[in-house]
Order: C-alpha cells, then sequence, then structure tokens
C-alpha cells in the first residue's frame, strides 16, 4: 500500500476575479519509506503542493489518500501529528524568545502527548544535539543547529510523514551536506516517508528516489535517480533543468563538497557543545 496517493490536485488561492489556480491536475504515489522529490523552477507550485497535504491550504480540490485514509480539508489532530513539515528557514520558523526545550515541549502539549521530558530528549539525541542545548535560544545556535532543531521538532510527534520544503537551501554546502546525512539516516531508521522540496537537483538526486519535475502547476516528468544520474530524462524542459545545474552537480559535488557528502554513508554528526 502506497503511503501517500495524490489523484488530480488543483489548488487555488483567492476567489471570484481574483481566483488563482496554483495547482493543476497533480496525481503521484509515494511509496513506505520512499523519499520523493518535487523540482522546479520558482513559483511552480511545489511548496503549495505541500500546503494542501499538510493541512496549511484547504482550498483545493481532488483526493489525498494518507497511509490508507482519506483526507478532506479538515483534519483531525492524529491525521495532523502523521505528517510533519520542515520548513526553509530554520530562523524564522522556530520562536525567537522561547528556548529550544519550549519549542520541543510545545507540539507534545497541543495534542496531550505523555513522557514529554523523555521525548524531549530523544528528539535531540535523534538529530545530535546534546541534551543541554534545550536551554539554549535561537540566536544561540548556528543555521545548521536550529535545522537539526525543526527537524526534532518535526519527529517529536512521531510522523510517518516528513513535508521538506527546502530543508536546506539556507545552509552552506558543508552544512547541507550534514543535514542531508542526517536526513538519510532518519529515514532508513524510522522509516519515514519524505516529501522533498528543492530548486537544487544534486540535492535531490542524493536523498530521493524518484522526483517529479513541475511547471506551471502541473508535472511535465516523474523520473527516478538513474535517470538524473545518467541524464535520460525525455522532457525539454527537465533536460533543462539537468543541463543548468549540470556544473553543480558533476563539479561542486565532486569538488567543494566531496569530503562532506561522503558523509552521508557515515553516522550522523553529533554535536558536543
Amino acid at each position: 500500500m502506497s503511503m501517500i496517493t495524490v489523484e488530480h490536485l488543483a489548488v487555488s488561492y483567492g476567489s471570484g476575479d481574483t481566483l488563482s489556480r496554483v495547482v493543476q491536475d497533480v496525481s503521484f504515489e509515494v511509496a513506505r519509506g520512499e523519499a520523493f522529490g518535487l523540482v522546479g523552477e520558482s513559483g511552480c507550485g511545489k511548496s503549495t503542493v505541500l500546503g494542501a497535504l499538510a493541512g496549511r491550504n484547504k482550498q483545493w480540490t481532488g483526493s489525498i489518500v494518507i497511509d490508507g485514509e482519506t483526507i478532506g480539508q479538515k483534519r483531525s489532530k492524529s491525521q495532523l501529528a502523521k505528517q510533519q513539515m520542515v520548513f526553509q528557514d530554520p530562523f524564522g520558523s522556530i520562536h525567537p524568545r522561547h528556548t529550544i526545550g519550549r519549542t520541543l515541549l510545545e507540539p507534545l502539549e497541543i495534542h496531550g502527548k505523555d513522557r514529554r521530558q523523555e521525548r524531549v530528549e530523544k528528539a535531540l539525541s535523534d538529530v545530535g544535539l546534546p541534551q543541554n542545548f534545550r536551554y539554549r535560544f535561537p540566536h544561540q545556535l548556528s543555521g545548521g543547529q536550529r535545522q537539526r532543531v525543526a527537524i526534532a521538532r518535526a519527529l517529536i510527534l512521531e510522523p510517518s510523514i516528513l513535508l521538506l520544503d527546502e530543508p536546506t537551501s539556507a545552509l552552506d554546502v558543508s552544512i547541507q551536506a550534514e543535514i542531508l546525512n542526517l536526513l538519510k539516516d532518519l529515514r532508513e531508521r524510522e522509516t519515514l516517508t519524505y516529501i522533498l522540496v528543492s530548486h537544487d537537483l544534486a540535492v535531490v538526486a542524493h536523498l530521493c528516489d524518484r522526483v517529479a519535475v513541475m511547471q506551471d502547476g502541473g508535472f511535465v516528468e516523474i523520473a527516478d535517480k538513474r535517470q538524473l544520474t545518467e541524464d535520460k530524462v525525455t522532457h525539454p524542459y527537465t533536460r533543462t533543468l539537468v543541463d543548468g545545474s549540470r556544473g553543480y552537480v558533476h563539479h561542486n559535488l565532486r569538488a567543494d563538497a566531496d569530503h562532506a557528502l561522503s558523509s552521508l554513508e557515515q553516522p550522523p554528526v553529533r554535536l558536543t557543545s
């Protein structure tokens, strides 16, 4: 059984004369434990698809089935907890005046979870952060550390699905590799299902099994990792994206970030102070 099944999804903003359809007739399936990528230029509808899946955008039509359960515009707490989102900007997505411990406790309180301190300890450990980080504030952390906190907050409700909206684009190359390494390790260890939005084909190719290429609100091609790495894509727009990123994929990943991306096969980095 697929973990996620989306059929004929259309998402709009506004109404009447101001109605704008951002996503139209999108269909795809994601298997349990699979990492599925959405890639395309800015404004093509990638993040809007995530918003509909996460329940952030309720102005959609079509069918969404999560783990065998049909999802409507209004969702229960258990449905919302099953899939959690990690945003692009780790500083903007974490309350600046809350300690890390307070940030991690909040979803547990909202969803009425027990063993809260134990869950906070486990979440920090899972993302490689020391336990004393719970007393720190976001401004005391680096960008990579803040993104680890954002991932810990997403994991603390024990979801089956992570919706990842450009989770490494605000980080430098070496830190990107650490976060990708962490996400890969978590996916394998917890059998998580990912949907990753990115404009970076190098990131997508390293983390995702298959990639949907979006243009003007729809899919033009769904390609697997082999098709991307061996340049066997078929649609002209997909080929344009691959050609445009070839310098980065074939040079930067093999030079500037070779030492970092090689850590994708190693245990995640654990911070000690």
